[in-house]
């Protein structure tokens, strides 16, 4: 996809699982990022990206059949893209996600996180179409260990075209999702002060 980060353009790979199937004979269709990569510093290294996609993928997939919802195997792959990567994860330290920390600040640590929240834009190509797509982005900057990692994570996303009709719903969507994250942040003593995507322009 093309990105528009700050009015500065760069190309990413972005993992999006498409959900379907049938709740109450009602059927239901939605899309959700589990990760973005890039070959330079905007956003994680590829490879990097599919690990921590399919980290997110798996945990989604065992809540679904832990909430007796059937859900078949899958992960995502890059293999046309593997041969450029090797000896990558050699070179660079294991990518955490902001649950880790969870973990970490659970384990007796001490965890402080800043978070600033972004709306980015950008294009999925397709054959013959264009798909202009906006993604509630957040941003982590932690402090643990003695050491600073900054990420992202996209906590939702809305077609460009249809903002009037979507932007309040996936909203209240990314905003569910940081609510449930700020939970776990105070069960585990993880510092951090509470912002959220705001519904109107």
């Amino acid at each position: 996809m093309d990105f528009f980060h700050r009015e500065q353009p760069f190309q990413a790979h972005v993992f999006l699982c498409r959900f379907t199937g049938e709740g109450d004979g009602e059927p239901y269709s939605f899309r959700k990022c589990h990760a973005r990569g890039c070959s330079h510093h905007l956003c994680p290294h590829v490879s990097q990206a599919v690990m921590i996609a399919n980290r997110y993928l798996l945990r989604d997939c065992r809540m679904l059949r832990e909430a007796g919802v059937s859900v078949p195997e899958g992960l995502f792959t890059l293999e046309e893209m593997v041969a450029g990567f090797l000896g990558y994860q050699e070179k660079y330290e294991p990518t955490l996600t902001i649950e880790d920390y969870v973990h970490i600040a659970g384990d007796g640590n001490e965890v402080s996180v800043e978070i600033s929240l972004e709306y980015v834009s950008a294009v999925e190509h397709f054959g013959n179409y264009d798909n202009p797509q906006t993604f509630l982005m957040v941003h982590f900057h932690v402090e643990s260990l003695g050491r600073t990692h900054k990420f992202q994570r996209c906590f939702a996303c809305y077609s460009t075209e249809n903002e009037e009709e979507e932007r309040k719903v996936q909203t209240l969507v990314a905003n569910g999702r940081l609510q449930q994250l700020y939970q776990d942040f105070d069960r585990a003593g993880v510092k951090c002060e509470r912002k959220y995507f705001v519904c109107e322009k």
